[in-house]
């Protein structure tokens, strides 16, 4: 890992209950005002490398790390975001808790394009082109996903956006598609009846599986630009539309971004932190040597215990 400005010997060593924010969404989310930023690391990851490289700043007396989910310049689809690379890089600057931020398309009538949504559940409708685990290759584990999103993280995010006026939706269904092309009127309708779904999009999946191996607590703050194309008295999703809802309401997101990390608790003992304590299922000593180096920086503090 290689700091590329400012103050460099990050320390990797966090306490374990100590929050540390890391925020992934567009390249602009962090190009706001109140925001010091102390330094960009360029991360090497035993999975790659991120998007690009990864925003260390300061908002307030709280650190936090950006990272451009698409890389800077949206130079990356939703399938070849590399994401295990994101999250492990994340994992060894110490973060804990990880704010997703991301535009969605609405599934339901009572939600309004520029409205906040939080959801509690994932729906997954990718086609399996993108790697969604650390495990495998010699390790084999086992999380729970019965709860994708982390509570405590959904609980803080959803006040902070009440509070900085939004109309947010606490709670939901997102259906996490493969893109990069919009929906079929067939699969949007199918997604309404079928899965129940709230809101739909591109990136969740498998970000929010990664998070949980990586035992992090993820939460997704989204923001309805469209009514994907099953409104009939509303004109079909395009980037357009997108967009100028995005753009509209781009002060409103990153004011939401501030006020969750000013009311992050301190320290956390949420069980996402400790989510895969027991995931592990290969015997020890049929652990690879090679296995073991891989994902020592997620699972070293169980082998060394």
């Amino acid at each position: 890992m290689k700091a590329l400005e400012g103050k460099v010997g990050l320390s990797t060593e966090a306490d374990p209950k100590a929050v540390r924010l890391g925020v992934i969404g567009g390249s602009g989310v962090y190009e706001m005002e109140g925001i010091e930023v102390i330094a960009e690391y360029d991360v090497d990851t035993p999975f790659g490398k991120p998007s690009d490289a990864i925003v260390h700043s300061r908002i307030g007396e709280r650190e936090t790390f950006f990272l451009p989910r698409h890389g800077r310049g949206h130079r990356l689809l939703p399938s070849e975001v590399p994401y295990r690379a994101n999250i492990h890089g994340l994992k060894q600057l110490g973060v804990t808790h990880v704010l997703a931020v991301s535009a969605v398309g609405i599934m339901k009538e009572h939600i309004s394009p520029g409205e906040m949504v939080v959801p509690d559940q994932l729906f997954d409708r990718t086609k399996d082109v993108r790697p969604s685990t650390f495990f495998g290759d010699g390790i084999v584990g086992h999380v729970s996903m019965a709860d994708p999103f982390c509570d405590e993280l959904r609980q803080v995010v959803t006040k902070s956006a009440r509070d900085c006026g939004a109309t947010v939706h606490a709670g939901g269904t997102y259906v996490c598609m493969e893109g990069p092309q919009f929906s079929t009127r067939a699969e949007s309708h199918f997604y309404r009846r079928a899965v129940d779904a709230d809101i739909i999009g591109m990136t969740a999946i498998p970000e929010a599986k990664l998070a949980r191996e990586a035992e992090m607590c993820y939460a997704l703050l989204a923001m309805g630009t469209d009514y994907d194309c099953w409104h009939q008295e509303e004109e079909d999703v395009s980037v357009a539309a997108v967009l100028a809802v995005l753009k509209a309401n781009a002060e409103m997101g990153k004011s939401i971004v501030k006020e969750t990390v000013r009311q992050l608790p301190a320290e956390s003992q949420c069980e996402c932190l400790r989510a895969a304590q027991y995931a592990i299922i290969t015997a020890p000593e049929a652990i690879s040597p090679e296995a073991k180096a891989r994902l020592s920086g997620l699972y070293g503090h169980y082998w060394n215990e």
